[in-house]
């Protein structure tokens, strides 16, 4: 029998495994058949061809076009189901409107209300909707800091954060800049007060592969969760949504603008984030797939599919 989304958090059973979803725009492609994988070979080994991905890993994060991957199957939603709501928002929701210069590209309503249709309208992250443990990696524009928005009910703001509405959250996480506008988000400011908080893509904070603020959320203090750590007390497996590198090359026409040599020094602040965290989180931990981290090799698309032992 499955477990319930209490006894997935409760920090008194284990062991715990932990599912990390990283942002990468349409290549989420890719992490969905990393998952659709992983769910056959589950469905066989337990005999069950109904299990769904909530019914094994305690807690499902995500960023960017991962949160939207996340907030389905924390909310029991098959991987198959998942890609066919992945494939209409391809025609329905990137259907350019802008250049992303003075105009986002996209228009966040219909995303909006794609997400909306699949995760529940009213559904909020402490609905019991949702069946599993759930973080949403989002980062907050105006005061520029990352928020990791959870379900794990135990932290100072497990409160605020349960009433925000789960849609709303993931179109905060997805709105890239220059793609979407950012998602304005009702919160409560330390004076008591209500405040608009603009939010923006997770992918902008340090954790587009979220696979380290997951860990961070999971075992330390401040966060609530206090699950134990060690080798036989928790999993974490990271799917990424490829890297591509480009090698030297001579300047083009878009070094020659501010915006291009603005976007091409955020790319590679990001690729040195995700490197950093995988750098951390495989010396912090007993990992089953390790990678070379620096290489000279960096002109190459490449799936990532990590395993950690805590």
């Amino acid at each position: 029998m499955p477990l319930s989304k209490e006894q997935h958090l409760d920090p008194n059973t284990g062991p715990k495994r932990i599912l990390a979803l990283d942002g990468g725009g349409i290549r989420g492609v890719l992490t969905l058949e990393y998952l659709e994988v992983i769910e056959a070979i589950l469905r066989q080994r337990r005999n069950d061809p109904n299990l769904v991905l909530s019914d094994y890993f305690d807690l499902i994060g995500g960023t960017s076009t991962g949160s939207i991957i996340a907030a389905g199957l924390a909310c029991g939603m098959s991987v198959k189901a998942i890609k066919a709501l992945y494939y209409g928002l391809g025609t329905k929701v990137f259907v350019p409107t802008g250049l992303g210069l003075v105009v986002p590209k996209f228009q966040a309503q219909a995303l909006q209300t794609a997400l909306d249709g699949a995760l529940g309208a009213d559904t909020t992250l402490d609905s019991g909707r949702i069946l599993t443990g759930l973080m949403i990696m989002t980062k907050r524009l105006d005061t520029g800091s990352p928020w990791p928005l959870n379900n794990g009910g135990r932290g100072r703001y497990a409160a605020q954060d349960g009433a925000l509405r789960l849609p709303q959250v993931v179109r905060a996480s997805t709105a890239a800049p220059t793609y979407f506008d950012p998602e304005r988000v009702q919160i409560s400011a330390r004076d008591g007060s209500v405040v608009d908080g603009e939010f923006v893509d997770g992918g902008v904070s340090p954790f587009n592969d979220p696979a380290l603020q997951l860990l961070m959320l999971a075992a330390l203090e401040g966060h609530g969760f206090q699950w134990r750590t060690g080798k036989d007390q928790l999993l974490l497996i990271s799917a990424g949504t490829g890297t591509y590198r480009l090698g030297p090359h001579a300047p083009g026409l878009l070094d020659k603008f501010a915006a291009g040599q603005g976007l091409r020094a955020l790319q590679s602040l990001m690729d040195d984030c995700a490197r950093t965290n995988q750098a951390m989180l495989q010396w912090l931990t007993d990992c089953l797939t390790p990678w070379q981290i620096d290489r000279s090799d960096r002109f190459h698309v490449r799936p990532r599919f990590l395993s950690y032992i805590l």
